[in-house]
């Protein structure tokens, strides 16, 4: 599909952001004042704004309150739902934290448990789509919570566990290019099975469909060079992974700290660009601009 900024921006963000609400709400001994302050206005940042920027991708953004409607059968509005009470009951628990000095733990628990079912809810919009074999897996929610997790942790100062689910989640990173580049081959959809006429031979087009290029075109065919996509990988794995993990193994300072997070943050962003570049969506057999063999 085509890798628009504004969906590339709120899923690799937003996660990060809720990563964060995440940590902050279990955290035993969670910081008070203007300590706690800084890190849930990063954690709002993010997670809010990668969430407003989603709406830059919507045909009719104002009509975007109607997305809470459809929550009995849209992934979509469930998200918008879910995020909305982890924010909701974050910012109540960071309104204690920071003005009250009060720590209400079961109030963070029940906001770190919704931060994560909100990830859960944004890679479901994706996983669902059986047009897109390569999302359609249940490995798809594993490499949004892990990296949500990782980069929470990061960006929350836990070295420690930072390291371990950076390198947990650049494993589940790779297993996901692993079992994507076959997944179009491995649902055995062709121009033969969607026009019915696989059963009298090899399909192919006679000619293009159009002159002209069309909606499917612009949102859902976007083809990446092999050569390049595997350059892309390995920058944004260097980047994600072992550029972070390189610089946490030194003696912690703030600086190296920092380099770590953009690093990380950078890499996790090339990531998501392919993500949603190499997705194959089968209407592209139509057009030949897909191979399954």
């Amino acid at each position: 599909m085509h890798p628009a900024p504004s969906i590339i921006a709120f899923t690799t963000f937003s996660g990060l952001g809720f990563g964060l609400l995440f940590w902050l709400g279990v955290d035993p001994a969670p910081p008070g004042g203007w300590v706690a302050a800084v890190f849930f206005f990063i954690a709002f940042a993010l997670a809010g704004g990668g969430l407003a920027s989603s709406a830059l991708h919507l045909g009719r953004p104002e009509r975007a309150l109607k997305a809470f409607s459809q929550w009995r059968s849209s992934w979509l509005s469930r998200e918008a739902c879910v995020a909305v009470a982890a924010l909701g009951l974050m910012g109540l628990y960071a309104a204690f934290l920071i003005f009250g000095g009060l720590h209400v733990a079961p109030l963070g628990w029940l906001g770190a448990a919704l931060s994560l079912l909100t990830v859960f809810t944004t890679s479901m919009i994706y996983t669902q789509l059986k047009t897109v074999p390569r999302w359609h897996s249940r490995w798809t929610p594993v490499l949004f919570l892990a990296l949500s997790l990782a980069g929470g942790a990061l960006l929350s100062g836990r070295v420690g566990i930072a390291l371990v689910l950076i390198l947990l989640s650049g494993g589940v990173q790779i297993w996901w290019w692993h079992t994507g580049d076959r997944a179009l081959a491995g649902s055995g959809t062709t121009l033969g099975t969607a026009t019915g006429l696989g059963k009298l031979g090899a399909v192919r087009a006679f000619e293009a469909p159009h002159t002209g290029t069309n909606y499917l075109l612009r949102e859902m065919v976007y083809v990446v060079a092999r050569r390049h996509a595997l350059k892309l990988r390995v920058i944004a794995f260097i980047l994600m992974v072992l550029l972070p993990v390189a610089l946490l193994l030194l003696p912690f300072g703030h600086v190296l700290g920092l380099f770590a997070v953009l690093s990380h943050v950078a890499g996790a962003l090339i990531a998501r660009w392919l993500f949603f570049a190499e997705a194959e969506h089968v209407v592209g057999l139509y057009y030949g601009k897909h191979q399954t063999v």
